[in-house]
């Protein structure tokens, strides 16, 4: 893929956004409490859907999430469903949050 892709933390806007040649494609919508991170709701502009840039996105958050210290709270389905597929970020959700995990949740 050609194109220039970069994640960012968007403090201002309480969210990580994926950037596709300097636009934004998608976001991580997220709040900040005491020491974890919960994101809230992801979404890929629908124009940038199919090119894999939501698992960038996730992938990206989570790592800053990591780097900075935080427990990852995934009410948002798209993020809870990255972290059940990849198991490597399953110990960033507290154990009082694993329920959200699961595929009924």
């Amino acid at each position: 893929m050609a194109d220039d892709i970069e994640v960012s933390d968007n403090h201002e806007a309480a969210r990580f956004e994926i950037l596709l040649d300097g636009g934004v494609a998608g976001f991580a919508a997220y709040r900040l409490r005491s020491g974890k991170i919960i994101f809230t709701h992801t979404e890929i502009l629908p124009e940038f859907e199919g090119r894999g840039l939501g698992g960038r996105l996730a992938a990206a958050a989570l790592d800053a999430s990591r780097a900075s210290g935080r427990m990852v709270v995934p009410l948002c389905p798209f993020v809870a469903r990255y972290i059940r597929r990849h198991p490597e970020y399953r110990d960033l959700v507290p154990e009082s949050y694993l329920d959200l995990l699961d595929e009924d949740a």
